[in-house]
């Protein structure tokens, strides 16, 4: 037996935290929240870790040395001699590395095999308790979905976390003393890209979705195939529920040629009238006709429409939302009138159409969160009147469709980021008569407050001013939030008259690629 095949037989018995893991030679890639949790776990299971990456914030890196990883910063475009000498059996990556990374190609030339964070949460899942996993993945709306199913789950009495691409590693979660009944884990497109669907490392999880599907990240995976391919990976081994939009063929498709064990069944969510084994609205009513016997001529009331309202939970998308987040609980057995109370008392994140201001007639709305088209055009839907701020970094997406199908709704556009070309292009080919602002700073401090002078000198009693730029951030600011905390501060001081600059706290940028696809 060849060294490669005699470290392959071992990798496939390790399927539990109690599996023989001490003395495993593992190359672990990136030092951000994700990297130093795989790190964390690794050296707690007694293997033998190396961390590779370009930098390393120096509080982990003391830790690190404490805990007996050693840490190697080096640029990662090259195979360092330091890890070729290591020979590691196995390589766990953090999401965004792309597949053309140097070491993840030299990995496979060498036969070592590659994993991602996910697929090692799951295969030492046992240490407290094995908790059920709920998968949640789309282009938008994952986080909120997440927090909503894990809350509702809470409501209900479950030990339920939300984790994954939400910001808290699935290994934290399955390391916590207390342990989970269920995890509500958020997958992005490149976690679910390196996740087998077959094998010792698959997933079966309770329930799944793929609440959308839109192009984003192409750059990354290299065509819209590719990317549905990779978020399709999330109904895999499926044990109770597959949960698909009805108003997206893809999710459907999905489902369709997805394997599945026995007994998974198909539940669709939208916006209209539910058939038997979907979830839907009547008359202003979401509604349950899926998890009750009579479904074929009777339903289940979860919640109206006009109590969301007043929780900020009306809008549309957001409630397409929740209907996928009951589907997903009801699945765990959550009652119908637990779901009610819990929505009662949610609330959405900061930086997701959250309200910043009301004045003088104008509603200032921060959605920094809708960082792609498909996000952005939800967020457009719920405003019959909008002054939009738009742009960043887009990453390869096209805006024409976007601009063309808004501009009765557009009072007016301010254009920020680098990609601005494009989007200045789109409003003279589809949009000539909306009036488009430029803000061409290229000081972040300064971007936001020029960005709400404009919108002020042209926003009219009734309009929305709505930050929805349909683009990534890294552009200008450290994350999604640095833009929209930027936008709130500068949107206050602007309207208090103290309009002197747009400088705001923002958290520091990991060092492993954004994970959010």
């Amino acid at each position: 037996m060849s060294e490669a095949d005699a470290a392959g037989g071992r990798l496939d018995s390790l399927t539990s935290w109690h599996a023989d893991w001490s003395g495993l030679r593992v190359l672990v890639l990136g030092a951000g929240v994700t990297g130093f949790a795989v790190a964390d776990t690794l050296s707690e299971l007694g293997a033998e870790v190396l961390l590779a990456a370009t930098s390393v914030d120096d509080d982990r890196a003391r830790i690190l040395d404490v805990i007996g990883v050693r840490v190697l910063r080096h640029p990662l475009d090259a195979v360092p001699d330091e890890v070729a000498a290591f020979a590691p059996e196995l390589v766990v990556a953090s999401p965004g590395f792309h597949p053309d990374n140097a070491l993840l190609e030299w990995a496979g030339s060498a036969g070592v095999p590659v994993w991602g964070d996910i697929e090692l949460a799951w295969r030492v899942r046992d240490k407290v308790n094995a908790a059920d996993w709920i998968l949640v993945t789309g282009t938008n709306g994952k986080t909120t979905t997440t927090q909503l199913a894990a809350t509702l789950l809470a409501a209900n009495g479950l030990r339920a976390a939300p984790c994954g691409n939400i910001g808290v590693p699935v290994l934290d979660a399955v390391r916590d003393p207390g342990g989970f009944d269920v995890l509500v884990v958020e997958l992005s497109s490149y976690q679910l890209h390196a996740l087998p669907i077959e094998g010792a490392g698959a997933l079966h999880p309770l329930a799944s979705v793929c609440l959308n599907v839109a192009d984003d990240h192409l750059d990354w995976h290299g065509s819209a195939d590719a990317y549905r391919a990779a978020k399709a990976k999330v109904y895999a081994n499926t044990r109770i529920a597959c949960v698909y939009n009805r108003a997206d063929e893809a999710t459907r498709r999905m489902v369709e040629e997805a394997d599945v064990e026995d007994g998974a069944r198909a539940i669709g969510f939208g916006l209209d009238t539910p058939g038997p084994s979907d979830f839907g609205v009547v008359e202003g009513i979401l509604c349950d006709r899926a998890f009750l016997d009579d479904r074929h001529s009777s339903a289940l009331e979860i919640i109206t429409v006009d109590e969301l309202e007043p929780r900020g939970l009306g809008a549309p998308h957001i409630v397409a939302n929740i209907l996928a987040a009951s589907a997903l609980v009801r699945a765990a057995g959550v009652p119908v009138g637990v779901i009610h109370d819990a929505l009662g008392e949610f609330s959405l994140d900061a930086h997701r159409i959250q309200t910043v201001a009301v004045s003088g007639g104008i509603r200032w709305v921060d959605d920094s969160k809708a960082t792609n088209p498909h996000a952005a055009e939800a967020s457009l839907r719920a405003y019959p009147r909008v002054v939009w701020i738009v742009g960043g970094l887009l990453k390869g997406v096209d805006v024409d469709g976007l601009v063309a199908a808004h501009v009765g709704r557009l009072r007016a556009a301010v254009v920020i980021g680098v990609d601005r070309s494009a989007l200045v292009d789109a409003f003279a080919r589809h949009a000539s008569d909306v009036p488009v602002f430029e803000v061409d700073a290229d000081d972040t401090g300064t971007v936001m407050a020029r960005a709400v002078a404009f919108a002020e000198s042209i926003a009219e009693d009734g309009d929305t001013v709505l930050l929805a730029p349909a683009a990534a951030s890294m552009d200008q600011f450290a994350d999604y939030a640095d833009r929209g905390r930027r936008f709130q501060h500068a949107v206050r001081a602007r309207l208090e008259g103290e309009a002197d600059g747009d400088s705001a706290p923002h958290d520091p940028a990991s060092n492993e690629p954004d994970a959010r696809a």
